[in-house]
């Protein structure tokens, strides 16, 4: 009884927070706000810049007053933001908003960072909380201060806040339903998304294997496997017609599985790292080994779908199982030191208020995940979206990818505590403690060449922490870097416009580079890298033969539906 009401009322707490824990937050404020207290040399330091940026913003204002359209910034903004980018911005008075909003932002940088004694996370948690609170207050967000959006009321008559008054309450409206969000009803699971051709043939409680049509008369005789990851559904890589990886796989002449996971409820508390590593790794392995004949396998995960197909891959290395041709791993961490801004939600504190959220349902609700990830991006995802969709009174249009990205799934209790306090907190997987069955695993086992996938601007597996497979393995990677986030960076289809990307290969017995170096020496080419992973697979691959049945009804594995099949439905 005292345990469920702990875990109660944190998880009453939970929903005025988005899932944040207060006291974590205020462990980080406290730390930074005690070392600051006792430091008057920064305090000092800190004034005299307050000093410097105000009489700065002062000769400027003073310039534009004078010369409007010749005045330097005194400060631009970070290449990644995109809100003053306009012309109008750099007119008066709007100049002069915009360029005091961006001094006292660095200020409050300055503050947040290189106090003596804060931890690195503390630092990070209070520099991102200022940054967000700060956001809010952007002239950018507001009517009156952002001059694209004050012509445009003018020019309309306010009819723009009138549609965007409509769009808002209509989303309100929706999102208190239960509705799908505007648009997403032109989109749908086996009509224009997930359609090409296929069979499932294998379902456990976890997964449903499809195996995929063949589209060319002949294959090469190794398959490829895909892992997807669980936290959304596996049609990232099998959206529309035109961008489909999978439907470009086997127009290659590869004999292409995929891994199709369940939503789970709340009857799913107890399935953990395990079960996903037997019930859906091993058990689609051994289906696709028995389908083809005992053919070597090209294994290709991505995101925590890549790091699982790791464990499994370094499991099977130490077991002496060889079943794999190759391992690709996209968008993928198996070191989880440099996580990017995701590992501010990463603490003793923050993931024991997590536990609690989830103990009540048994699953982490989609929302909850959704919300974290806004709040990483909320400049494009929040921000942008508001001053688009409510002060414009335009609706964006919607696409394939953003319907995917609203299709979320659930996670498990057991499964999620595991992988965070694991991989993100303990660093488990990199360190050699994560334990597969009787022992540990290594990754520098794994003896199977890798094609390493990273993005540029990636905000949930950051480049340089996929880079550092480099460190762990003892194996040819060959890394290839390509424009794009996360999702977008991978969907490159060729004659995408504005794509390109840098490869190179290293064998086992080459010098470390640093992700810095190999930027600056790699040269960009341009153009999709769907062909480049095509080539590398083929290079490893048999002579073409004749393709495989669909399933083996012989062997226990009948074709049991169409493609996408059923667990991908699953509201």
């Amino acid at each position: 009884m005292e345990q469920a009401l702990d875990k109660g009322l944190k998880a009453a707490l939970a929903k005025s927070t988005a899932g944040l824990s207060p006291i974590a937050l205020a462990s980080a404020y406290s730390d930074w706000a005690l070392h600051l207290g006792t430091a008057p040399g920064k305090q000092l330091q800190l004034l005299e810049k307050a000093g410097k940026k105000i009489w700065k913003w002062a000769n400027y204002a003073a310039r534009c007053a004078s010369h409007p359209d010749g005045a330097d910034p005194c400060i631009t903004p970070l290449p990644q933001d995109r809100r003053f980018r306009g012309e109008s911005w750099q007119k008066w008075p709007y100049n002069v908003m915009y360029q005091g909003f961006l001094l006292n932002q660095q200020w409050w940088y300055n503050a947040t960072t290189g106090v003596e004694g804060v931890t690195a996370q503390h630092e990070n948690v209070v520099t991102f909380s200022a940054r967000q609170m700060l956001d809010v207050f952007s002239p950018s967000n507001f009517v009156a201060t952002n001059p694209e959006i004050l012509a445009k009321t003018i020019s309309q008559g306010g009819l723009n806040l009138f549609r965007g008054w409509q769009n808002f309450v209509e989303d309100i409206s929706r999102a208190n339903s239960g509705k799908k969000p505007v648009g997403l009803d032109a989109f749908e699971v086996g009509r224009n998304l997930a359609t090409t051709p296929g069979k499932v043939v294998y379902r456990n409680h976890l997964i449903e294997l499809i195996q995929y049509a063949p589209s060319t008369e002949q294959v090469h005789p190794e398959p490829i496997l895909i892992v997807p990851a669980w936290i959304m559904k596996y049609y990232i890589l099998d959206l529309g017609d035109h961008n489909s990886l999978v439907r470009y796989l086997t127009a290659q002449g590869f004999t292409v599985f995929m891994i199709s996971w369940k939503n789970p409820d709340a009857d799913d508390r107890d399935l953990g790292m395990d079960d996903y590593l037997s019930l859906g790794v091993r058990d689609a392995l051994d289906a696709v080994d028995t389908i083809t004949n005992g053919q070597k396998v090209h294994a290709m995960g991505y995101c925590l779908g890549g790091t699982l197909l790791s464990i499994a891959a370094a499991a099977m290395a130490r077991d002496k199982d060889q079943r794999l041709r190759t391992l690709t791993l996209l968008a993928t961490q198996t070191d989880f030191t440099e996580a990017g801004e995701l590992m501010l939600f990463i603490n003793d504190s923050q993931l024991a208020f997590l536990d609690d959220i989830m103990w009540d349902k048994g699953y982490l609700d989609t929302k909850q995940m959704a919300g974290a990830f806004q709040i990483l991006r909320s400049n494009d995802l929040i921000w942008s979206r508001m001053i688009h969709d409510y002060l414009m009174g335009e609706r964006s249009q919607m696409s394939d990818l953003m319907a995917w990205n609203a299709d979320a799934t659930r996670m498990p209790y057991r499964m999620h505590s595991e992988y965070l306090r694991s991989l993100f907190l303990k660093n488990d997987l990199a360190e050699g403690r994560y334990r597969v069955g009787l022992g540990p695993i290594a990754l520098s086992d794994i003896r199977a060449p890798v094609f390493l996938v990273g993005t540029e601007r990636d905000h949930v597996a950051p480049w340089h922490s996929v880079y550092k497979f480099n460190l762990l393995s003892d194996t040819d990677v060959t890394f290839l870097l390509t424009n794009g986030g996360h999702n977008a960076g991978i969907i490159s289809e060729p004659g995408h416009p504005h794509r390109h990307y840098r490869v190179r290969e290293k064998s086992k017995d080459a010098p470390y580079t640093g992700p810095d170096r190999w930027m600056a020496e790699t040269p960009a080419v341009d153009g999709s890298w769907w062909p480049v992973l095509a080539q590398w697979l083929s290079q490893r691959s048999g002579a073409p033969v004749k393709p495989p049945p669909m399933g083996a009804k012989e062997n226990g594995y009948p074709p049991l539906c169409d493609a996408p099949g059923t667990y991908v439905l699953q509201d």
